[in-house]
């Protein structure tokens, strides 16, 4: 997995660390990372966004306490080898769910119609499968 796969915006109200698990849970739940797949190393991460060291850490020990990666020894991080890796449609749509909420609060708030915030949607969904 290259570090540049992780999207990080330092202008959010969301922590780093919070973005790069958030993150890094998708990708697990959606198979694009699977058992046994490593990650880049903490420096490698960090360097790639021009972050902490620490920030990256403290994302990666939290999803091992959750039992989502697993530590190899000299090896790095890799994804924790577990039966029941929650990727259903329904598990991986309550992933989505709270930035789903968020869009709509925000839509709303802006007074924007439904029906062009789901044309835009929908354009953007699109965008990666060019």
């Amino acid at each position: 997995m290259d570090a540049r796969i992780l999207h990080v915006d330092p202008a959010s109200p969301e922590p780093i660390y919070r973005q790069i698990a958030e993150q890094l849970r998708r990708l697990v739940a959606a198979g694009q990372l699977r058992p046994g797949d490593g990650l880049p190393s903490v420096r490698e991460v960090a360097a790639a966004h021009a972050i902490n060291p620490m920030t990256v850490s403290r994302a990666y020990s939290q999803l091992e306490a959750e039992g989502v990666l697993e530590r190899l020894r000299g090896k790095g991080m890799a994804v924790a080898a577990r039966d029941n890796r929650g990727g259903s449609l329904a598990a991986r749509m309550q992933l989505l769910e709270p930035a789903l909420r968020e869009a709509a609060r925000h839509s709303r708030e802006l007074e924007l119609p439904a029906d062009r915030v789901l044309a835009r949607l929908r354009q953007l969904l699109g965008e990666d499968e060019r």
